[in-house]
C-alpha cells in the first residue's frame, strides 16, 4: 500500500525572542497529533534535521530589520504555499519597532562600541511590509490553541476560526470588573484584539495591547476618554507604544498625542 505524503511545515525565525516558536512546543499533547498529521520539515528552534521545501504552510515569527532579512523572507515565500505571520514582530514591526519613532543611527552609537559594523534597517517592519502574507496570527506570544486553529483551517482549506472582539468581551466572559470603570485605570482592552484570556485584567493590570489593534478600532475615543480622567499626551504616547506600536491605528494615535493640539483625521 502506498503512503500518503503528509504536508509538510516549516517555522522561520526573523528578528524575535522565539517566544511564538516556543508556543508551537508548549502544545505538548497537541503537538503529537500536530505531527501525526504533518510533517515538520525545518524547525531550528525544535530539531537540527531539515527537509527541503517547498512547504505547504510556513509560519514566520519576527520582524525585518536588516537588509539580510529582507531578501531572505522572499526566498522564504517562494517555497511556501501558505506563509502565516506569527506573533507581534511579525504583524506589527514588535517592540523593536519602537526605533521607528527615532534616530537608529543614535542608538547604534549608544549601544555599540563599534557601530561600524552594525548592519542594520533604519525601521523594523512586518513580514506582509515584503510579501504577501496568507494570514496574520496576533499575539505577544501567540495563543497556541488559536495557532493550531490556524494550521488545522489552512490544512483543511478553510477560514481560520479567530475571534475579532476586543479583550473587554474576554473580561465580560471571564466575570472580571471593568478597571477602567471600577479604577480608573488606563487600560487598552477596547481597541486591542482578544486572544490573551484577558490576563493582566485578571491580575488588576489594565491591557497593554499585546494583541494589536482589534477590527475597527477607535483609539482616538478611548484617548479622549483617557485624557479626561488627567491622564496626559506623554503618558498616552507611551501607552500606545508597546508590543504593537507600530500597527497603523496605535501609531497613528501615539504619533497624533505628540502634536500640540491632536487633530482627529
Amino acid at each position: 500500500m502506498k503512503s500518503v505524503k503528509k504536508p509538510k511545515i516549516a517555522v522561520w525565525k526573523f528578528a524575535s525572542c522565539d517566544g511564538c516558536q516556543l508556543s508551537l512546543l508548549d502544545c505538548e499533547d497537541e503537538l503529537l497529533d500536530v505531527v501525526g498529521a504533518v510533517e515538520i520539515a525545518y524547525f531550528l528552534e525544535a530539531s537540527r534535521a531539515t527537509i527541503k521545501g517547498p512547504y505547504n504552510i510556513s509560519l514566520v515569527e519576527g520582524s525585518i530589520t536588516t537588509p539580510h532579512d529582507a531578501e531572505r523572507i522572499h526566498r522564504v515565500r517562494r517555497v511556501s504555499k501558505h506563509l502565516i505571520a506569527i506573533g507581534a514582530c511579525a504583524t506589527a514591526g514588535g517592540i523593536q519597532a519602537l526605533r521607528n519613532f527615532a534616530d537608529v543611527e543614535q542608538f547604534t552609537r549608544m549601544v555599540y562600541p563599534n557601530p561600524q559594523y552594525i548592519s542594520t534597517l533604519n525601521k523594523s517592519t512586518p513580514i506582509s511590509d515584503h510579501i504577501k502574507v496568507d494570514f496574520e496570527l496576533r499575539g505577544c506570544p501567540i495563543n497556541k490553541y488559536q495557532l493550531l486553529e490556524v494550521i488545522n483551517a489552512f490544512l483543511n482549506e478553510r477560514q481560520p476560526l479567530i475571534p475579532a472582539y476586543s479583550v473587554c468581551m474576554e473580561c465580560k466572559q471571564a466575570g472580571t470588573p471593568c478597571l477602567m470603570v471600577s479604577r480608573g485605570a488606563a487600560c487598552l482592552g477596547p481597541v486591542t484584539q482578544a486572544g490573551c484570556g484577558a490576563i493582566c485584567p485578571a491580575h488588576q493590570r489594565g491591557c497593554f495591547g499585546c494583541y494589536g489593534p482589534k477590527e475597527a478600532a477607535n483609539p482616538f475615543a478611548l484617548a479622549e476618554y483617557f485624557k479626561g480622567g488627567g491622564i496626559n499626551d506623554e503618558k498616552l504616547v507611551r501607552l500606545f507604544r508597546g508590543f504593537n506600536a507600530f500597527a497603523d491605528p496605535f501609531r497613528q494615535e501615539s504619533e497624533r498625542r505628540q502634536s500640540p493640539e491632536p487633530v482627529r483625521d
